[in-house]
C-alpha cells in the first residue's frame, strides 16, 4: 500500500532493459530416445464404451464395458444362449451383437461351456447305510 514501492516496481530501469536486448538465447529439444517399454506409458485414447445387456441383479450389473470385452452376466447369458439354440446363435452373431471379435468369440465357445446341474428322481436315490 506504500506509494513508493508501487512506483518502484512500475518503473522500467532502462540499464537493464539494454542489457536483456543483447542477451541471445537459442534452444533445443534433446534428440528424441526410444525407451525399451519398460517404463512409463504413453496415455492412450479413451476407450469406446458399450452399454451392457443387464441381467437380474439390477443395482449390482456392470453398466457399461469397453468395446471388445464382456461382462460376466453377458458371457454367461451368449454362452447358455449358443449352449441351447446354436443353429440361432452362431459366432458371427454373437460376435455382431456384443461387439467382440470373431476369433474370440471362436476360443469362448470352445473353451467355456456352461455345466447343467441335473437332479435325479427321489426314488432312484440309494440310501447310504451305516
Amino acid at each position: 500500500d506504500q506509494p513508493e514501492v508501487k512506483e518502484e516496481i512500475i518503473r522500467k530501469n532502462e540499464r537493464l532493459l539494454t542489457f536483456l536486448k543483447d542477451v541471445y538465447v537459442e534452444s533445443r529439444d534433446p534428440p528424441a530416445r526410444v525407451k525399451d517399454g519398460g517404463g512409463e506409458r504413453l496415455p492412450c485414447k479413451q476407450e469406446e464404451k458399450r452399454l451392457t445387456k443387464l441381467g437380474h441383479l439390477g443395482a449390482l450389473d456392470v453398466k457399461k464395458v469397453s468395446k471388445g470385452k464382456i461382462s460376466i452376466v453377458e458371457a454367461l447369458t451368449l454362452l447358455n444362449n449358443h449352449k441351447l439354440h446354436p443353429q440361432i446363435w452362431t459366432a458371427e452373431k454373437i460376435a455382431a451383437e456384443y461387439s467382440l471379435e470373431l476369433k474370440d468369440v471362436n476360443s469362448l465357445l470352445e473353451f467355456f461351456i456352461p455345466f447343467t446341474v441335473q437332479e435325479f428322481p427321489k426314488e432312484t436315490k440309494k440310501a447310504i447305510k451305516s
